[in-house]
């Protein structure tokens, strides 16, 4: 018995010291990005100042040339145009106020549909979210749907709905068919007057789906609603810890000026809310969507918040619902859900500026159309950006490298001074690598998308032969 406590104290003291050695290097590799991001952009700086004379003689030569000329008046005016917009958005962001939530007797019947597909042990603790939710329980529905996982998603789905009894229905398609029809399939067997769709990779707050469904009885113009998405592995990895920021500036700052203006662009996969009778509106429409003579496959939430746009409802972001979604941790996942999301992003731009420019709502509509003209003018800059990014690396490497590094430190501020003043300032810094990570290494995704738009693949959900053996596996050791 001795030898045996003696034993366990031993794996303890192990584990505990092997976690504190962990804990040292993630903090230790984190200090080092964070001091040789601020090292170069306060480089950067540096060389404007002893390579003044060198970057003088530069602007002459160009200034000297009607291209150049021309390049000046081009930069000074998107320069203008985008403080602009963001002091425009600013504006809107400090009149936006959330809609709190009504009272138990006044909710709305409610169904909640959490598609699936290679989820795995995540569907699990994400429906157990939902239950554990403060909604009344007579008025709740939820539903998941598995999407002909490859993995034991299903099998955790099983074992959820044995543990919550009736509070969960569990359906399996019989071939896996893509998100969209998962969805179409649980709007189809919802009872509710309000859909919330939840990823099967998110977890909510116990107040989030009554927070969700307030504004639809508070305003009859509402037709859509969109949750405020957290990054819930922000500590497991460098890339999701660099997100978190640009998360919450995306959400909490852009979306809720968007929300003033009753045109939130896109209702998040992770967590949405819809009006029944806006959803079966438009549902044929959107089950049958293509694009480019191809059936959509991608997009299904952007494409929802369009054609609810569309009715002349209005489409509202309630920065109190939290939701908490695992981000990918290496780079390759995530320039792929990246791709995704801009290809969807083109898609549906060209959807909705077929019908911004009518007078489909009552009432101002100005300020939707400023939002989708500044979507437009981030794509048709696109490859230009790219020609003269290229142009420069060639001829001006020093100004190049230094103007991107002094950008980046300038319009990164606003994001951390945001993320600072909302939630910590010491992780508010983690805005800066994260720019420089992208600028370096994603910003060929938009022109990239762009050129791709008409291919419709998920990219990142199918598992390897790999791990499909792997959760085989798992599968018969746990039957």
């Amino acid at each position: 018995m001795k030898q045996e406590i003696s034993s366990n104290s031993s794996e303890i003291q192990t584990e505990g010291a092997t976690n504190r050695f962990e804990k040292f290097i993630s903090n230790s590799s984190s200090s080092f990005i964070l001091g040789g991001t601020f090292l170069l952009m306060f480089g950067a700086i540096s060389l404007f100042f002893f390579l003044q004379p060198y970057f003088e003689q530069i602007h002459l030569e160009r200034m000297a040339t009607t291209w150049g000329i021309s390049l000046m008046v081009i930069g000074l005016t998107l320069l203008a145009i985008k403080i602009s917009f963001i002091i425009y958005i600013l504006v809107l962001y400090l009149k936006y106020r959330s809609i709190k939530s009504v009272a138990d007797e006044d909710l709305p019947l409610c169904t909640v549909i959490v598609p699936a597909y290679n989820e795995g042990e995540l569907v699990y603790k994400t429906l157990k979210s939902l239950v554990a939710s403060d909604y009344p329980e007579e008025k709740l529905q939820i539903i998941s749907i598995d999407d002909g996982s490859q993995d034991n998603t299903w099998d955790w789905m099983k074992k959820a709905q044995n543990e919550l009894g009736n509070r969960i229905s569990i359906y399996q398609q019989p071939e896996n068919r893509g998100k969209r029809h998962a969805l179409h399939r649980g709007f189809k067997l919802g009872t509710g007057d309000v859909f919330i769709t939840v990823d099967s990779d998110s977890i909510v707050k116990e107040d989030t789906l009554r927070i969700m469904a307030s504004p639809f009885v508070v305003n009859p113009e509402c037709g859509a609603v969109a949750g405020n998405v957290k990054v819930l592995n922000s500590k497991k990895a460098l890339i999701p810890r660099m997100l978190n920021v640009s998360f919450a500036f995306s959400f909490e700052f852009i979306r809720s000026a968007q929300s003033r203006l009753g045109s939130v662009l896109c209702t998040p996969g992770a967590l949405s809310a819809y009006r029944r009778d806006a959803v079966f509106n438009c549902l044929h429409d959107w089950i049958n969507q293509t694009f480019m003579g191809e059936v959509s496959k991608i997009g299904e939430d952007r494409a929802m918040t369009n054609m609810i746009l569309k009715q002349g409802y209005k489409v509202l972001f309630q920065r109190k619902a939290y939701v908490y979604t695992n981000i990918p941790e290496r780079y390759k996942n995530l320039y792929k859900m990246f791709i995704r999301w801009e290809r969807s992003n083109v898609r549906e731009n060209i959807a909705m500026s077929r019908f911004a420019f009518t007078n489909f709502r009552k009432g101002a509509k100005s300020g939707t159309r400023i939002l989708l003209l500044n979507q437009w003018l981030k794509m048709t800059m696109a490859y230009p950006a790219i020609v003269l990014m290229a142009y420069f690396v060639i001829s001006y490497p020093v100004l190049f490298l230094s103007s991107t590094l002094a950008g980046i430190l300038i319009f990164s501020s606003m994001q951390a001074l945001f993320y600072a003043k909302k939630h910590s300032f010491s992780e508010a810094f983690w805005a800066y690598p994260y720019s420089v990570f992208y600028a370096f290494t994603l910003f060929w995704i938009t022109p990239y998308a762009i050129a791709t738009a008409g291919r419709s693949g998920w990219l990142t959900r199918d598992l390897s032969k790999k791990e499909l053996k792997k959760q085989q596996q798992l599968v018969a050791v746990s039957s």
